[in-house]
């Protein structure tokens, strides 16, 4: 076939199937057919345009599976036939100062899938051969996609600091990211506890690896932290500065808050909250395309899964609408066979 199908963003949301003239990869780069694409917050980036040149049509999705069809000049690791995956990053360039010092997801060169360059809401998608991740064996590739950003997200977020088996750790927010980070944290080791609005994700957040449930609309989420010995680690996956601000207090001496949910709002904290006790704020990006491999085989080796909401590919925009609702359960993916 010499066109391809994709869903193409332009100024302010607005989402359009167009066809595509298909194109060799470039040299360095891999052309896949997708199987599947995650939906992210984060394809807000382009679908509502905030970024640097809204006019530019580009394609969303950034947790993308799918089968190599071609590969390149120079690409001499990978294979037609070869199933990978494709998270936010799309490939270091190895030869920034970053890169040289082997801070891959600082790459200075570094194209953001979805947003900067062409992502997986289309039946191909091109990337950098340094971005592709492996899928193993024993993983869908419709529980692969959402584990390519959310899953690698949190599992990165909670080794951001040396953290014992058995001790306290904290997931505030139990959505897209936080249902993940709780599989993660149990499998870990650690005493879970979950932060929530409401109780009526409760159950569903012990069932997933929650040994304490705190409700942040009846109780100081940071008083309860502290009142439970404190929290060694805290994932903050919700997108609200101001629910986050108590959380500091929660921690547990030399404990560490750590940020993945981007909000419109500031964090905003007592600094004698960061003195006593040592404590520290951190923001956590993602991970890797190595990192992402072993994000996988460890979800794969614990029995880690999303819960996930699947689509069609041409109904791309109602994925997208019900995604920015806030009411899919937890995670929507495209999946282009159905």
């Amino acid at each position: 076939m010499s066109t391809y199908r994709a869903f193409e963003a332009t100024g302010v949301h607005n989402l359009q199937l167009v066809e595509r003239e298909l194109t060799a990869p470039a040299p360095g780069q891999v052309r896949l057919r997708v199987e599947t694409c995650g939906i992210c917050h984060t394809d807000v980036l382009a679908v509502e345009g905030l970024r640097s040149d809204p006019s530019r049509p580009i394609v969303p999705g950034h947790e993308i599976v799918g089968v190599i069809d071609a590969v390149g000049t120079g690409v001499t690791a990978w294979q037609p036939g070869d199933r990978v995956g494709v998270g936010f990053l799309n490939g270091q360039c190895w030869e920034c100062e970053p890169c040289r010092r082997g801070d891959f997801v600082n790459c200075l060169n570094q194209q953001q899938t979805g947003t900067t360059t062409d992502g997986g809401y289309a039946e191909v998608a091109y990337a950098r051969a340094s971005g592709l991740v492996r899928i193993p064996e024993g993983i869908s590739a419709i529980d692969a996609a959402p584990l390519l950003c959310a899953g690698l997200t949190t599992f990165i977020a909670l080794q951001q600091s040396p953290t014992r088996a058995g001790a306290l750790v904290a997931v505030q927010g139990i959505g897209g990211l936080g249902h993940l980070a709780l599989q993660y944290a149990r499998s870990l080791g650690h005493r879970v506890a979950a932060v929530a609005r409401g109780t009526e994700k409760e159950a569903y957040a012990r069932q997933l690896g929650a040994d304490e449930y705190i409700d942040s609309s009846s109780t100081d989420p940071g008083a309860a932290l502290s009142a439970l010995g404190g929290a060694s680690v805290i994932v903050a996956t919700a997108s609200s500065g101001a629910s986050m601000n108590p959380l500091v207090r929660g921690l547990a001496p030399n404990g560490r808050l750590v940020v993945v949910g981007a909000a419109p709002d500031p964090l905003t904290v007592s600094t004698p909250d960061l003195i006593f006790g040592t404590h520290s704020i951190v923001g956590s990006l993602t991970g890797s395309s190595i990192e992402n491999e072993d994000n996988l085989a460890f979800s794969l080796a614990h029995d880690i899964r999303p819960s996930v909401e699947v689509m069609p590919f041409t109904q791309a925009r109602e994925a997208y609408e019900r995604m920015l609702s806030g009411q899919a359960r937890f995670r929507v993916v495209l999946d282009m066979a159905a």
